[in-house]
């Protein structure tokens, strides 16, 4: 009796999809991509008086680094620039560049919102 010959069945990929795409959705979910925080503006506008007696503090920022009243300052020394600088009621007023991006600029205003003592206005381009 001869022998039939040997067939492969086809292999169905259909359950093997299914696993996998649970699995990438199973990690998705799961996963945290990037931390998000919440920062408070304040940006100043018309009609804002300034407080008697003190002057605020310009802070640029620059791509390629920051400015506290016109003087280079580093990001992470930015609280021991501005020491002197801060009395009871500072103010700090942050102008940013076209080519800052947003992530530079909340690096910048969480820092500046660690100083106590301290409230931080956005200056918006007209």
């Amino acid at each position: 009796m001869p022998r039939a010959p040997f067939r492969r069945r086809k292999l169905s990929l259909t359950s093997l999809i299914d696993v996998i795409f649970l699995l990438l959705l199973f990690f998705m979910l799961s996963s945290t991509f990037s931390q998000f925080s919440e920062v408070d503006l304040s940006t100043g506008g018309a009609g804002q008086a300034a407080v008697a007696g003190t002057r605020p503090i310009f802070v640029q920022l620059r791509a390629e680094g920051v400015r506290v009243n016109a003087r280079e300052v580093a990001l992470d020394g930015l609280e021991e620039a501005l020491g002197p600088l801060i009395d009871s009621e500072s103010r700090a007023l942050v102008s940013a560049g076209a080519e800052v991006t947003a992530q530079r600029l909340t690096d910048l205003l969480l820092a500046l919102r660690s100083i106590p003592g301290l409230s931080v206005q956005v200056l918006v381009p007209s």
